[in-house]
C-alpha cells in the first residue's frame, strides 16, 4: 500500500496534491517505510531550515564505475569526473563553509543593482512576447510567455547566447530529476544525468573561456574574472553557472504559469489586478504561498534530531514539504483560500535559512511584470483545460502547457 508521500509523488496527483496535505500534517514529522522523514507543518519546516544539524549535501554519490565497453572512459575518465562532481556540487547541495563562500560570490555578481537594472529589459521582453499573440484566439501560455521570458532574462544576466536555448532546454529538464527522491537513486537516471551534466559543463566551460578573453557586463564574466587566487576554481564556477542557468528559469516558469492559472480560477482577482496593478507585489507573495513553484526540498540529518514528538535519526533522509507548510492552518487563517490581502504572510515559497533562494528578487520582478501585463492586455482569457496537463516532476510543480482562449490582445 502506498504511503501518503508516495501518493504525493504519483503524477496522477500532480494537479491537486493539496488534498493529501491535511492528512500528512496530522503527524508533523512523519516516518516513511523507506526511512525518510516527511515534515509537513510550517513551524517544524521553518525550524529545520535553520537547524545546523540538517545538511543540504544529500545527493547520492555519482557512479564512479559503469562498464560501457570503452576501457579508457570507463576505467579512467569516468571515475575522475565522478570524483570532481562529488567534490564540486552546486552550492545548494553543499554546507558551510563551502556553501557560504560560493553563495557570497554569487550574491556579489547577482547584485541588487544588477537585478533592478533588468526591470526595463523584462518589461520590453514581456511586451514583445504578448505582441506576438495578436491575431490569435488560442494560445499556450507556457510556450508563448511563461517559458521564453525567464529564459531570455537569465541568458541576458549570465551572458549566455539566447539562441542556444534549444540546447539547454533538454538539459534543464533532465537535471531537474536530481531533485526527485524517487528518481535520483535510479542507475539509469544517474547515467543520463551524468551524461547531461557533462554536455552542459562542456558548453559552460567554452563560455567561461570566451568571457575571460573578452569580459562583458554579465554575471559569468564577473564570476570568471580575477586571478586564480581570488576567483572560484573552474569546477565550482561551472557547477555554479549550471545551477544559475537551470534554476534561474525553471522555477519562474512555474511561478508565472501557476499565477495565471490561479487568476483565471479567481476571475475577481484577475479583474482587480487589471484595475489595481499596485496590488501585484502582495499578490505574488500570496501565489508563492498558495501555489509555490518549489513544493519540497530534501535534506539529510547529521545527528539525532528530536522534534514534535519524533526523533529523526542521524543519517535519515528528510523531506521538507514546503507546499504543505504553506497551507498549515496552525500558521495561516483559512489557508486554502487565495487571498492577496492576507496579512503576516510569512510563507516558505523561497525556502529559508542559509539556503533562501538567491534568485528571489529577480523572480518577483519577472512574475510581477508578466502578470500585470497579461492581466491588462489579454482580452477575455479563459482556460481551455482545467486542470491543465502537468510536468512529471513533483518538486518543481507546474503545468507543462496552459491552453487559453483569448478574445484578442490590447495594444501596449
Amino acid at each position: 500500500m502506498s504511503t501518503l508521500f508516495e501518493r504525493f509523488l504519483d503524477p496522477t496527483n500532480r494537479a491537486d496534491p493539496y488534498s493529501l496535505f491535511a492528512e500528512l500534517r496530522r503527524q508533523p514529522v512523519c516516518p516513511q517505510a523507506d526511512g525518510t522523514y516527511v515534515v509537513g507543518t510550517h513551524a517544524e519546516i521553518d525550524r529545520l531550515m535553520h537547524d545546523p544539524r540538517i545538511s543540504s549535501d544529500d545527493l547520492p554519490d555519482p557512479q564512479h564505475f559503469r562498464w560501457t565497453g570503452r576501457p579508457i572512459t570507463d576505467l579512467i575518465i569516468r571515475p575522475v569526473r565522478a570524483e570532481i562532481r562529488k567534490r564540486h556540487r552546486p552550492f545548494i547541495f553543499r554546507d558551510p563553509p563551502d556553501h557560504d563562500a560560493l553563495r557570497s560570490r554569487v550574491m556579489r555578481a547577482l547584485s541588487v543593482e544588477r537585478v533592478r537594472g533588468m526591470r526595463a529589459t523584462t518589461e520590453r521582453l514581456t511586451g514583445e512576447l504578448i505582441d506576438k499573440l495578436s491575431g490569435q484566439t488560442r494560445i499556450d501560455l507556457v510556450a508563448a510567455v511563461s517559458y521564453p521570458l525567464p529564459v531570455t532574462v537569465i541568458c541576458h544576466l549570465l551572458g549566455v547566447p539566447p539562441e542556444d536555448e534549444a540546447r539547454f532546454h533538454g538539459w534543464a529538464t533532465q537535471l531537474a530529476t536530481a531533485l526527485e527522491p524517487n528518481q535520483r537513486g535510479d542507475e539509469e537516471t544517474q547515467a543520463k544525468n551524468e551524461e547531461t551534466f557533462g554536455e552542459i559543463a562542456d558548453y559552460i566551460q567554452d563560455l567561461v573561456k570566451a568571457k575571460r578573453r573578452e569580459p562583458q557586463d554579465d554575471i559569468l564574466s564577473d564570476l570568471a574574472a580575477g586571478d586564480e587566487s581570488q576567483r572560484m576554481n573552474d569546477y565550482d564556477l561551472i557547477a555554479t553557472a549550471v545551477l544559475l542557468l537551470v534554476a534561474g528559469h525553471e522555477t519562474t516558469v512555474n511561478l508565472i504559469t501557476n499565477g495565471v492559472l490561479t487568476l483565471l480560477r479567481f476571475p475577481e482577482q484577475l479583474e482587480r489586478l487589471r484595475r489595481e496593478p499596485e496590488i501585484a507585489p502582495r499578490l505574488i507573495e500570496e501565489l508563492l504561498r498558495y501555489e509555490p513553484p518549489v513544493q519540497y526540498r530534501t535534506r539529510l540529518a547529521l545527528a539525532d534530531i528530536p522534534i514534535a514528538g519524533t526523533t529523526i535519526p542521524e543519517g535519515a533522509p528528510v523531506v521538507l514539504l514546503i507546499a504543505s507548510g504553506n497551507r498549515d492552518p496552525a500558521r495561516f487563517t483559512d489557508p486554502d483560500r487565495f487571498d492577496p490581502d492576507r496579512r503576516d504572510n510569512r510563507h516558505l515559497g523561497f525556502g529559508g535559512g542559509l539556503h533562501y533562494c538567491v534568485g528571489a528578487p529577480l523572480a518577483r520582478i519577472e512574475a510581477e511584470i508578466a502578470l500585470v501585463a497579461l492581466s491588462r492586455r489579454l482580452r477575455e482569457p479563459r482556460l481551455l483545460a482545467d486542470p491543465p496537463p502537468y510536468r512529471q516532476g513533483a518538486s518543481l510543480r507546474g503545468p507543462s502547457a496552459l491552453p487559453l482562449a483569448i478574445g484578442g490582445v490590447e495594444q501596449s
